[in-house]
């Protein structure tokens, strides 16, 4: 039977702040392997298996982030769904099913992963799911259990029975209950991650959870597809109630399974889950880019943009990056969203970029800023081209690094290259493009009363903005 990957992108990851950021979550970086990222890794660690193309339900601002992403390891024809509004995993899993329906592999299993987990052990993980095809050929929902090897107070529980029965799901225990579950054997960590038929999990949804199938089935129906991607109306999906799957399909059905992973596995869901997880120093120490530790131990240090130095210190994560450092008693990485939420409540954008911003056509990083101007090393990739715009707040500068520009300057079409320039006035329309083979960088610097990226008036764009 044809299984078809679905991957639940839709999360943003905020315990992991500073680095994962709204508009660049922590699937897409590696944060364990160095090559690729968790949401990389989590399609990769299927080649062992004959898979079906896969679908992606992510953000709908994460979409060109997530394109590329796939691009990159050679995935070029998945469907990407668009969530216009984080509705939790229920509704997320329920359009994945409806878009397998229309893609008439109503009879495929959907093997659901969440984009940033991680497993070493693959072998194990293919036999498992392997098992649980079996039984989900015959309609049974199936999630998986992890085998826990610690008395794991983070995490949901399931208690197994005989013919791989789910007895009853338990939400986070304290300490004292965990080790219960741990000495009895009988109890599983919730991991998840399920493996059912699109149709049976649709019925089993209508059944417990109609309000949710009758409106994402109305959002689904009044969808449009826009390049790539799968944009699902954001007024019928926004009425959709906001529900796990555990919730609304698997703690009510009578259908449900659960097979057990006895391999390595964590969900990196805080800064204390990935000191965990990663390799370690003979300090016992996580030291991830130009960082340098002195009679530093237990402690996870990771620098993005500098070098960071740790002396005399212990249990502590140190996370830094080109615009904030977050330094937290390594026991507390829960409370990192209090942190996020303040940036939210003074109106402040360190939640949401980083200072280098990725955009469909490449990226552009903020060098400087002050009052009435604005440093910017815009980087554009061969071939790609930024929308017909205007702005009404200010003039801008543009001065080529390298490779070659051809740019549309009001009434003027120009090529530029290293070392030429041009300015663009208040309120004249422009477009840049790079005709050439390697990226072009240039240097943008813009002036005048206002300069927020919201100051932009398109009048086309390739990428459907």
């Amino acid at each position: 039977m044809k299984i078809i990957p679905v991957i639940l992108s839709g999360g943003v990851g905020s315990r992991l702040w500073p680095l994962s950021r709204d508009y660049f979550p922590k699937q897409c970086f590696a944060l364990v392997e160095e090559k690729h990222s968790l949401l990389q890794s989590t399609l990769l660690r299927l080649d062992g298996l004959t898979l079906e193309d896969p679908i992606v339900v992510c953000n709908e601002n994460h979409r060109f982030l997530i394109a590329q992403q796939l691009q990159e390891i050679g995935v070029t024809q998945a469907s990407i769904v668009l969530e216009p509004k984080g509705r939790n995993t229920a509704p997320a899993i329920a359009l994945a099913a409806l878009e397998a329906q229309h893609k008439n592999t109503d009879e495929a299993l959907l093997l659901v992963l969440p984009a940033d987990h991680v497993i070493r052990d693959e072998a194990a993980f293919e036999s498992a799911i392997q098992q649980a095809a079996e039984l989900a050929k015959n309609n049974a929902l199936v999630t998986f259990g992890v085998q826990p090897t610690r008395p794991e107070t983070g995490y949901g529980y399931i208690r197994s029975g005989a013919d791989f029965a789910v007895v009853e799901f338990v939400e986070k225990p304290d300490e004292a209950t965990a080790q219960a579950y741990l000495d009895s054997g009988d109890y599983l960590w919730n991991s998840g991650m399920f493996l059912f038929k699109a149709a049976a999990f649709l019925e089993e949804l209508t059944t417990h959870s109609e309000d949710i199938a009758n409106a994402v089935a109305a959002a689904y129906q009044a969808r449009s597809e826009d390049m790539d991607f799968v944009r699902i109306d954001a007024d019928a999906f926004a009425a959709c109630p906001a529900e796990s799957i555990d919730y609304a399909v698997m703690e009510p059905t009578k259908n449900a399974k659960v097979v057990p992973y006895a391999g390595d596995w964590s969900d990196i869901g805080a800064w204390d889950a990935l000191y965990d997880y990663a390799d370690k120093d003979a300090d016992n120490n996580v030291l991830l880019g130009d960082v340098m530790a002195e009679g530093s131990n237990d402690c996870l240090v990771r620098s993005e943009s500098r070098l960071v130095a740790a002396v005399g210190v212990s249990n502590l994560v140190i996370a830094e990056t080109a615009d904030a450092v977050l330094v937290m008693d390594k026991n507390n990485a829960q409370d990192v969203k209090k942190i996020v939420k303040r940036i939210q409540a003074e109106g402040r954008e360190e939640h949401m970029f980083h200072t280098t911003v990725h955009r469909p056509w490449g990226s552009y990083q903020v060098l400087d800023s002050g009052e009435r101007f604005l440093v910017k090393r815009i980087v554009v990739k061969p071939g790609q081209k930024l929308s017909l715009q205007m702005h009404y707040h200010r003039a801008e500068h543009w001065v080529v690094v390298s490779g070659t520009a051809k740019v549309q300057n009001g009434d003027q079409e120009m090529i530029l290259t290293e070392n030429q320039s041009t300015y663009i006035p208040v309120g004249v329309v422009h477009v840049l493009e790079n005709p050439g083979k390697i990226p072009l960088e240039l240097i943008e610097v813009q002036s005048g009363s206002y300069l927020g990226e919201d100051d932009i008036q398109r009048f086309s764009d390739w990428y459907g903005r």
